[in-house]
């Protein structure tokens, strides 16, 4: 039996029991509300639910932090997923850390497609995002709104991501009266670090960052459902983040965000290359899986690997009437 449905029930109950218009007290009585009859109904299993935009801006009103990492494919969407990670984003970053380019800018709408039917497919609770790639919403309106439709159709992702302010504001409000959940990004944005000039921190001056703050509050006025802080300073991503309504996810953009997001392979430690400052090594996989290699490479040539216990037998009579 599905929890969706007895939505019309917390319906019911959100009408009769609660009067008052304080949202996070709504929120904090629906999710009680929710978990209690969970318990009854099912013996205490409770059924996740799925991560929406709604949820994401509940998580803003009840200042619950909302996790994000990327994903590539399906087995890592899985392990992410069940993890409990809220949403999944499919970055161009793909171009860098799974095809090898120096940037993001050779991925094409065909790269981040692929990527994303592959993520939703080891996904059943989390949000799926995907990343508009450069030049996918630049060119015309239009074009915007014809691939953010393809990537939701062709994929099953719940929003994409563009990249960039004041600049995109024709194509962020096309996208999202055509009904699809835009995602902003502000910052540093890679798909711009010609123009900006390389991989640097934003918003330090005033004029930079006061554009940072109107373009926060135009997207959010143009109908996105968060924005992601890319490399700006602390103090600056939590005065956006009390500024504006929806939520906010940082990288290397301070605590003060309602989320953050880091690669996954950086925050694995996948790689013995260039770290940046913003990035924490959960793990070291890299040492891991060198390790792990080497050991059965050595076995291999030592021919220690596969032991008995790897391998399969027939019976004796049979083979020797084999020629």
């Amino acid at each position: 039996m599905e929890f969706k449905n007895y939505n019309k029930i917390f319906n019911r109950l959100d009408r009769q029991r609660l009067r008052r218009k304080d949202a996070l007290y709504n929120y904090a009585f629906r999710f009680c509300a929710e978990r209690l009859f969970c318990f009854f109904v099912f013996g205490g299993n409770f059924v996740n639910k799925s991560v929406t935009v709604s949820v994401l801006k509940d998580k803003k009103i009840a200042q619950e932090p909302i996790t994000m990492l990327t994903a590539y494919d399906y087995l890592m969407a899985k392990i992410l997923d069940e993890a409990g990670i809220d949403v999944l984003l499919v970055g161009d970053s793909l171009g860098n850390v799974v095809l090898g380019h120096e940037s993001t800018l050779p991925v094409t709408m065909e790269d981040i497609i692929h990527h994303t039917k592959a993520v939703c497919r080891g996904t059943n609770r989390a949000m799926v995002v995907a990343d508009m790639p450069f030049m996918s919403y630049q060119i015309s309106v239009e074009e915007a709104v014809r691939n953010a439709g393809r990537i939701l159709k062709e994929t099953g992702a719940k929003a994409v991501k563009l990249e960039g302010g004041s600049e995109i504001a024709d194509a962020v409000k096309a996208i999202v009266r055509a009904g699809i959940p835009v995602v902003g990004h502000l910052g540093l944005t890679p798909q711009s670090v010609n123009q900006l000039g390389g991989f640097k921190v934003q918003g330090k001056d005033e004029e930079t960052a006061q554009k940072l703050i109107d373009d926060a509050k135009l997207l959010t006025e143009l109908g996105a459902c968060a924005i992601v802080l890319e490399c700006v300073p602390s103090t600056l991503a939590e005065k956006i983040t009390k500024t504006i309504e929806i939520p906010t996810i940082g990288i290397g953009a301070g605590n003060a965000c309602d989320g953050q997001v880091l690669v996954i392979n950086d925050m694995l430690g996948m790689s013995n290359g260039f770290t940046p400052k913003f990035v924490k090594k959960f793990a070291n996989l890299y040492g891991q899986i060198v390790e792990a290699v080497t050991e059965y490479k050595e076995e291999v040539q030592s021919r220690s690997f596969p032991a008995e216990e790897h391998s399969f037998k027939m019976e004796q009579t049979v083979l020797e009437k084999l020629y």
